[in-house]
């Protein structure tokens, strides 16, 4: 210990040192993160709200109307149609049928969790009014 400290002059600190030097980032990060700003943030509309899962549901839902178009083409098609676009029919209907499906259920199961959110926001809220209340005086 004795050599490492003559080596060193007074003003210069060693590299351990200033690895132990607090860092200013985490609370930065803090101040600067989304999820202190939803807390934070004023009441929106229903709209601001549920859009993302409003939009998902609807295009799910042309996507899956698109594929029981396709699929069912494929039954009502004469015989005069080409074998190579009657198999592309039978194989691209139910993919679009499974990917509109999927979609649907997405948006359906993102809704209660916005609600779920949203309640624990309220009470969040409503706690931290008390809290303030009785700590504030």
């Amino acid at each position: 210990m004795e050599i490492q400290s003559k080596g060193m002059e007074e003003g210069e600190k060693s590299p351990e040192h200033k690895d132990l030097l607090p860092s200013q980032t985490a609370s930065t990060l803090c101040i600067s993160s989304r999820s202190e700003s939803v807390w934070n943030a004023a009441p929106r509309n229903k709209w601001d709200i549920y859009h993302k899962p409003i939009i998902i549901l609807s295009v799910g839902g042309a996507v899956f109307l698109f594929g029981v178009a396709i699929t069912s083409l494929t039954c009502f098609t004469a015989s005069k149609v080409a074998n190579i676009t009657k198999e592309a029919f039978k194989l691209c209907g139910p993919a679009f049928l499974s990917l509109g499906l999927m979609l649907v259920v997405c948006g359906l199961v993102w809704i209660p969790i916005i609600r779920k959110k949203l309640r624990q926001r309220q009470k969040y809220h409503f706690l931290q009014s008390i809290k303030s209340f009785f700590f504030n005086r």
